[in-house]
Order: structure tokens, then sequence, then C-alpha cells
């Protein structure tokens, strides 16, 4: 899935070299962390790489996820590099907070980059855009938008507390949301299961901006998604009854999501062999095979105690849960909790108390233990 990922990427970077763009604007997000993997940053480079080869410039904000408060991240090191321009230029006017553009043509940019926990929203209510007489105004930025969050309980914005632009381009929740002004592109390659599902695709957005605004939406159709929804009751025969399923229809180079739901009369979750079901769609070519099981609704294993004494209270549980659910790990129970127990002494160092407690864990479970 990580590979199809970059695929996505690299397949938005072709046709927009091929659709001879005069810029691509990236609102945020271009990496998971503000420090990503050298395999990653590698990719990233080779792909921005060529769009600066073919002359179109790239414009970017951070976003939620590689945002940094000290603004060391590595999109710096891109823009360093030459591959693109952060477009975040604030400027402190009289107590007040401008954003200045930058200017491509006869477009003028803006950006604002996304902070962890929405922490973006408050400041976007107070922020102002420098003027750029007679320029198309582009607003950059990586927040939640009141119109577009549904039902959602989450933190977010209105359109009427943003600073007036001529078009607004949005990052941070990954939906297709387009009403002409205010748009969300979507994510390139579908993050999740519920993503995959619901959008099945990654996407971006050709805009053509002139006298009148035109949002094209492109989808990045590498694989096709196949969903699955399947009742059970029944765990013990729910491997066979996933593969009976499965076996219906054509699986080949497919991403197969496996949605399993129901209340269970017998057996329990782990009863149904998702390695052997991920085994039986790998024979019939499934490129990958994605579960969901948060629907199952299994009855929990109740237990009666008769306890006089609170402190044996863990030893009750975990006897009367062994005599149901006997494994050799039953005797590293009560010792674990034990361990895990320790407290650090007030005058100890975390490095100290660290290693005294994986020595008692390592005693415990005769394991051995090397320190550098």
């Amino acid at each position: 899935m990580q590979k199809l990922n970059l695929e996505s990427f690299k397949k938005a970077i072709e046709i927009s070299i091929q659709e001879k763009v005069e810029f691509v604007l990236i609102t945020g997000d271009l990496f998971d962390s503000a420090y990503p993997p050298i395999e990653i940053l590698e990719s990233a480079f080779e792909q921005l790489k060529k769009l600066k080869d073919n002359k179109i410039a790239c414009y970017l904000i951070a976003g939620s996820h590689d945002y940094s408060a000290s603004g060391k991240t590595f999109l710096s090191v891109l823009e360093k590099a030459g591959f693109c321009k952060n477009l975040y230029n604030p400027e402190e006017i009289k107590g007040e907070i401008f954003l200045n553009p930058i200017i491509h043509k006869n477009i003028a940019l803006y950006g604002y980059p996304g902070k962890k926990s929405g922490l973006e929203l408050e400041e976007l209510r107070k922020i102002k855009l420098q003027q750029a007489p007679g320029l198309f105004r582009i607003f950059a930025l990586h927040t939640c938008l009141e119109d577009a969050i549904g039902k959602l309980p989450i933190e977010h914005i209105k359109k009427s507390e943003l600073p007036e632009a001529d078009y607004y381009a949005l990052g941070h929740l990954h939906i297709d949301y387009d009403d002409g002004k205010f748009v969300y592109a979507g994510p390139t390659f579908p993050d999740n299961f519920q993503e995959l599902e619901e959008l099945k695709y990654g996407s971006f957005y050709l805009i053509e901006a002139n006298e009148n605004i035109k949002n094209k939406k492109i989808e990045i159709k590498l694989k096709e998604v196949e969903l699955f929804e399947i009742e059970i009751e029944n765990a013990i025969t729910g491997t066979d009854k996933i593969i009976a399923e499965l076996n219906k229809r054509d699986l080949s180079n497919k991403i197969v999501l496996l949605k399993v739901f129901g209340k269970l009369k017998q057996g329990k979750t782990s009863d149904i062999k998702f390695d052997i079901i991920e085994k039986f769609a790998r024979e019939k070519q499934a490129y990958s095979v994605l579960k969901s099981t948060s629907k199952i609704d299994a009855e929990e294993a109740k237990i009666d105690l008769e306890i006089e004494e609170t402190g044996k209270m863990e030893e009750d549980i975990i006897s009367k849960y062994r005599e149901t659910n006997k494994t050799k790990f039953d005797l590293f129970i009560i010792p674990l909790i034990s361990a895990l127990s320790m407290e650090k002494h007030e005058d100890e160092t975390q490095l100290t108390f660290n290693n005294r407690l994986f020595s008692e864990l390592s005693k415990i479970i005769n394991l051995e233990v090397r320190w550098w």
C-alpha cells in the first residue's frame, strides 16, 4: 500500500507535466512527519526534480503532519534545494499579522500552515492578506472548513471568518469537496480502510483560473477496489464463509476490503483465521487485503469473583481467567504485573530506572539483554 501511495504521487506529477500546468500547489502533509525517512525524501526529491526540469513551479505549505513549531522541517530542505517555495510569509504590522504574497505572473499566492490539534484555527481568524491589486488571489490553507466536515465533532472555521481571496486551496480533510471557490482535492492516495471504501481512488484537481474558475477532478486509478461486507454469527465457521464469498468474485490485482460485522453467537473474533483468508485472497492474485472487524459484537466473558481482600483482586481475576483460557504465558502474568508496577526512585535517573526495569523483565521471561 505504501508503494501505491508513492506511485499515485508520481502519477499526479506526470499528469501535471503532460497538462503543462503553470505551477503545482501542495496544501500540506506532503510528508507524514517533519522528519520523514530517507527513502521517502529520495522519492520526493526525484519527483519534484521532474517539475523543475520541466520549468513548472511548485508551491507548498506545511500540514498538521509535517509542521514543526520550530520551523525546522525537511520542507525547508526542499526549498533550499530550489524544488519548491513555501508560501508561508507572515509579517507583523502594528500588532496584526499579515500574510505577504508570493507572486507568480498575474497570481498572488498566500499560505498558512496547518498545526497539531487545530491550533491554526484561532490564528486564521485574525490574519489578513496583504493587498495585491489586479492579481488573482489564491489562499492555501490546511484546516477544517465548517461546510465540509458534515457531522464530525471536530474544531472548524467558517468561510466568513477567513480573509477574502478569489480561490481557496484546502488541505487536511481527506474528502472530495468542491464548491467552485473552496476546494479539498482529496488525498493522492486514500490513507486507510475507510477512505478506500468511500473514495476508492486518490485524486487531485486541475484548476483553470481565468475570468471564471474551472475545477477538473483527476482520479488516480492505479488499482480497483473490491469491497466485501460479510455478516458473521458463528466465528467457528466464519473463516469458511468468508472464503466462500471471496471465491465468488475476481480478485486479480485488486485491493480487497473485507468488512466483517455481526453479533457473535458462537466463538470469538480470534476464531476467524484471517491469515488463512488472506492467503486464499493472495492465491486468487489479490494485490492487497485490508480487513475491518470493529463492527463485530462479541459477548464479553463474565468472571464471577468473591474477593475478601481488594489487594488480591488482580490475582483472583487472573486465576478465574486461567481456568478457561490456559496458555504457557499464564506463569508470566503475575510476575510481569509486579515488575511493571515498579516506581522510579526520587534520586534515580531515567536511564538507571530503565535498566533496572528491563533487567527485572528479562529475568522473568528468561531473555538475554545487552546494554549499549
